[in-house]
């Protein structure tokens, strides 16, 4: 009844939760866990496609859909409960399926020649049965073989669900039962829209003679694991996990370690923050008080400034507490302006690692030409000394070479499964990323964190140090004279602590970056609870931005996602 598992979850030296089940109990042990510091993995329900085009192998995909619905009764997380066929074969294949389904037998799971045995409890029976009627109601129609079935136990024949939308509940739920939805779909931009229709992220079967469309349209499916031609096919060397509410991390594979070890300390080791050093702000700096024309900072959303919705300002002091200007206060309606502009902007993912890089590398040469005026503006929000602001700008432009030049070179893997088959572990962005800056550094934590994101094909919206915020709008210049695609990169100014709820709460958001000092762990962690978001959350730890040692694949890896496509070969 779940008491065994909460006092698991609770238990203070228990460092490492892996939980594999519903996403309505993973949403709870996230929230149980949320600001414990305890690693966390989560297994959770799909509603995975199974995608039929025309020139596939009509009889094996048949026993496919057998295999990847039927298999334990349909009870199974990665079950493929939504069967997409295109169009030209939809009577056809289904023709088939109903004669093959006829020959299925039901009965005691124990006798080894029976194909379908019971449904797991008397409650999942009811739930099953009465989402199935309720679809009916709605006009969906239901076909199933005329089985006899016993008597004695919790018994559902294999059904087929058709005349359904892919916006009905049916379509949506995961029924964990032996229920199969039918779509169909014209072109294979339908079916990938079809297939992500969903919550869910799981997993997904694409069947096809041509490889070629098949690795089109792998990648394009938002699921952890994409079987080609076969499905449910496991291993222990090659990873398996989901992506949005099916969960996050992976069991198995190199990239299913991760979650089981730690960094080495040096990552969150600062022991000089200049910042901090009330040596470097000395009264006789050699930048005194601005007496510029009073300006404000605006937002940077969809690659334009725009004014904030609010119409409020921040005002920006300095070091010694003499007013500079005035930043934008960003608000919810900013916040969600800059989420739709990042999600237009998806084209980012699919251009080549190498124009990624390239673009990366006119940002750092465009900020090495203005590298004076930066320096000058981090001395008079700061009062560092004009060495350390060198080292900042000079340390930005590095970081930026150094993320263009991972962009092409942070690969996969292809996982060696004993059997005829290539398993291509793929490294994919998380999507739509959001960043809240530290506080000290406001050039070098900014980029630092702008850059390994964008390398790996993520759209961000990164808010910056909210008392040094002028690094960042002052970065809007070179943005805009560098290639970078519009909504790629959106800025917004303002308090952190209330831009990242609507950030944490917004479902088109894929993970959540938090690196300023104020303890929010807890919080972020469980309001990203809505869609399962990723999360880094770094609160009493700090990192020496300076350190070259501490950057590069740590970052990279929070800034994907690995997904397996699993590709037979061989007559």
């Amino acid at each position: 009844d779940g008491t065994t598992g909460e006092l698991i979850v609770n238990h203070p030296k228990i460092n490492k939760i892996a939980f594999t089940g519903s996403t309505e109990v993973g949403k709870l042990i996230r929230t149980s866990t949320s600001g414990s510091k305890k690693s966390l993995t989560l297994e959770l329900g799909g509603k995975s496609p199974f995608i039929v085009f025309e020139d596939s192998d009509l009889d094996s995909a048949v026993e496919g859909v057998v295999d990847s619905i039927w298999f334990n009764q349909g009870q199974v997380c990665c079950a493929g409960s939504r069967l997409l066929l295109q169009e030209s074969i939809s009577e056809k294949f289904l023709n088939k399926l109903k004669n093959r389904i006829k020959k299925l037998r039901i009965g005691n799971p124990l006798d080894k020649s029976i194909d379908i045995g019971a449904i797991i409890s008397k409650s999942q029976l009811d739930k099953i049965t009465s989402i199935v009627a309720s679809s009916i109601k709605d006009g969906a129609i239901e076909w199933k073989s005329n089985y006899q079935l016993p008597r004695e136990g919790f018994f559902y024949p294999p059904t087929v669900i058709t005349n359904v939308s892919s916006s009905s509940e049916i379509s949506q739920i995961e029924i964990f039962g032996p229920v199969l939805v039918t779509m169909e779909f014209r072109t294979p931009k339908e079916a990938v829209e079809l297939a992500n229709n969903t919550r869910y992220g799981l997993a997904a079967s694409i069947w096809t003679e041509n490889i070629n469309l098949a690795l089109d349209i792998a990648p394009k499916i938002k699921a952890g694991v994409v079987w080609i031609n076969s499905t449910n096919i496991f291993d222990a060397s090659s990873g398996f996990g989901g992506y949005r509410e099916s969960g996050f991390g992976r069991e198995g594979g190199k990239e299913g370690m991760y979650s089981y070890v730690k960094l080495k300390e040096n990552l969150y080791t600062d022991t000089e923050n200049p910042y901090a050093n009330e040596f470097n702000k000395k009264e006789n700096n050699t930048l005194q008080p601005s007496s510029n024309i009073d300006r404000t900072a605006k937002q940077f959303i969809g690659g334009k400034q725009k004014r904030p919705d609010s119409g409020y300002v921040l005002e920006v002091k300095d070091y010694q507490g003499y007013k500079i200007t005035d930043v934008s206060d960003g608000n919810r309606k900013d916040i969600r302006d800059a989420v739709e502009a990042a999600n237009k902007s998806s084209d980012w993912q699919s251009l080549t690692a190498h124009n990624r890089a390239q673009i990366l590398f006119y940002l750092a040469e465009n900020l090495s030409i203005r590298s004076n005026e930066f320096e000058d503006r981090i001395i008079s929000m700061t009062g560092v000394s004009k060495e350390i602001a060198t080292k900042e700008v000079s340390t930005s432009i590095s970081r930026l070479f150094l993320y263009a030049s991972w962009a092409d070179k942070y690969d996969g893997n292809v996982h060696s499964t004993p059997m005829r088959n290539v398993t291509i572990a793929m490294n994919e962005p998380l999507g739509v990323l959001g960043i809240i800056c530290p506080t000290d550094y406001p050039l070098l934590g900014f980029i630092s964190l702008l850059a390994p994101a964008i390398s790996m094909g993520n759209r961000v919206i990164i808010i910056p140090s909210n008392l040094y915020p002028l690094s960042a709008t002052d970065f809007y210049q070179v943005i805009e004279t560098s290639d970078v695609p519009d909504g790629v990169i959106n800025i917004i100014t303002g308090e952190n602590s209330k831009l990242v709820k609507t950030l944490g709460e917004h479902d088109s958001v894929d993970g959540i970056w938090y690196f300023a000092p104020n303890k929010m762990s807890k919080e972020i962690e469980n309001i990203s609870c809505g869609n399962m978001k990723q999360t880094w959350v770094i609160n009493d730890k700090t990192i020496n931005w300076f350190d070259d040692d501490t950057q590069g694949k740590e970052f990279l890896r929070k800034s994907t996602q690995v997904k397996n496509i699993w590709i037979p070969y061989g007559e």
